[in-house]
């Protein structure tokens, strides 16, 4: 028989790295629960409870758990972050904090910043004449309660202490609504800021599509200072019959920041999915992504590019379950490394006994530009039915000299060759995007990262700053 005594001192000594900033969250959720749930339906009111209660007991992941065991989280365990969960005062213009990049680009922005919607008070919650709702998850909460509470915490399971806590702790966020048959022409964008040093939120978003319901969202993480910080983000994706979604994750922070983004999309008959997500800076970034097919001819394709150099660290964890027949699915992440910096790929795929008729196909490819760079990638399939068509695969390697000295001998210069190829490698990624002005934009970002800074260099091939001078060459781009 388990002596229960010491169980507890055995579990204490297995999370004692967490304890310090474990202990700073239970402390203050028994002291501010009446707070923090001042706009809570009864629904949230019973989840926020329970799942404080669970990670009093989990505590936070830690390296000796199979889905963690290549991110190392002590550092921020150990930070000295403040718990912030007060909405920000709305006293200055969102251009004035931050100034979105993607020129030409006419989005409906949403902002969150340190946490809370940002926005006037009678623009919390907006309703337009085809009845799309956008705005604060919160203010959703307190118009909207019956559609709210249909949907809320009803597909991210809480695996983790990280999503107890965002159950237990966040107060606001996004929520987008698209009825049925609606098609909202203009692509939505969600701007998440952290301003002040040294804060830990916890965000929720929620989007609903209707049937037939069509949407491109945008979603960036960006940081307007060097402060520490560290995000720990929800976000749950209702996609009903035959509705489509283009989603783009743009993720852009400073090496001080951590940001844990954790998304679960429900998808429904017939239903579409396209993922792009952008890791181009951060000091640790963890992707996780569950997509549950549950809908004969559901199709998603999930796409990610990361750039990580110094000692940065980004982590994807790409999970599909194909839980009924007829259903499609692409995965393909590729990831450039420099310096120290490391990464983890997860790719995980699961189809059911019944789901016949699967296709689910998933690659990862990786250059490492320094041998002190790292990639750890797991692609893995876990398939039950016989009736499919399933594969994966990885690959880990460097430039490739044969192709650099082609170019060369073509007069470009090595450093240009060099960047060349990586952008070449890059480009099946940014290729997908369906959108000119933000396809364009990302394009410059991701060019001026592979130089390592922000500056443009005249001399470059690319000429990312003077698209009216190009430089030509007879290049056979087979051979690159």
């Amino acid at each position: 028989m388990t002596n229960p005594v010491k169980g507890k001192k055995v579990m204490e000594k297995i999370n004692q790295t967490d304890y310090p900033l474990r202990k700073k969250f239970t402390e203050y959720f028994t002291k501010h629960a009446e707070r923090l749930g001042r706009y809570d339906i009864p629904k949230v009111a019973k989840m926020r409870r329970d799942a404080m209660e669970t990670f009093q007991k989990t505590g936070f992941p830690q390296k000796s758990m199979e889905r963690w065991r290549n991110t190392d989280l002590k550092n921020i365990y150990a930070s000295d972050l403040k718990i912030f969960d007060r909405e920000t005062p709305y006293k200055k213009q969102l251009s004035e904090i931050f100034l979105c990049e993607v020129k030409g680009f006419d989005t409906h922005v949403l902002s969150v910043l340190n946490g809370s919607f940002y926005s006037p008070e009678e623009e919390k919650l907006t309703i337009d004449g085809s009845g799309v709702i956008v705005g604060s998850l919160s203010k959703a909460m307190q118009e909207y309660p019956e559609l709210v509470g249909k949907y809320y915490g009803e597909i991210m399971q809480q695996t983790d202490g990280f999503k107890s806590l965002n159950m237990a702790m966040t107060t606001d966020g996004v929520f987008i609504y698209v009825p049925d048959n609606i098609e909202v022409e203009k692509t939505i964008q969600i701007i998440n800021i952290l301003n002040d040093p040294n804060l830990i939120i916890n965000v929720r978003n929620l989007v609903i599509l209707g049937k037939n319901a069509k949407l491109r969202l945008l979603h960036c993480d960006d940081s307007v200072n060097h402060h520490a910080g560290f995000i720990n983000k929800v976000n749950e994706v209702f996609i009903d019959d035959n509705a489509e979604l283009e989603l783009y994750k743009l993720q852009n922070l400073n090496d001080e920041t951590a940001l844990l983004n954790q998304t679960a999309v429900h998808q429904s008959a017939g239903s579409r999915l396209k993922v792009n997500v952008f890791s181009l800076n951060g000091g640790m970034i963890r992707n996780e992504i569950f997509d549950l097919m549950n809908g004969q001819g559901a199709w998603s394709d999930v796409r990610g590019l990361y750039l990580m150099d110094q000692k940065q660290h980004v982590d994807n964890q790409v999970n599909i379950y194909h839980n009924v027949p007829h259903c499609d699915s692409n995965q393909l992440f590729k990831g450039i490394l420099d310096n120290e910096a490391t990464a983890v790929f997860n790719g995980y795929i699961n189809v059911k006994r019944d789901a016949q008729q699967t296709n689910a196909f998933q690659r990862n490819s990786n250059i490492l530009l320094t041998k002190t760079s790292r990639v750890d990638t797991m692609p893995h399939l876990e398939i039950y039915a016989d009736d499919v068509k399933c594969s994966h695969g990885a690959s880990v390697g460097q430039l490739d000299n044969e192709a650099l000295f082609y170019l060369e001998q073509r007069g470009i210069p090595f450093a240009d060759a060099r960047m060349l190829l990586m952008y070449a490698f890059a480009d099946a990624v940014i290729n997908e995007i369906t959108i000119d002005a933000l396809r364009i934009s990302i394009e410059d970002m991701v060019k001026r990262r592979l130089r390592g800074d922000l500056s443009i260099c005249d001399r470059c091939v690319l000429h990312c700053s003077n698209p009216d001078q190009p430089v030509i060459f007879d290049i056979d781009m087979s051979k690159i």
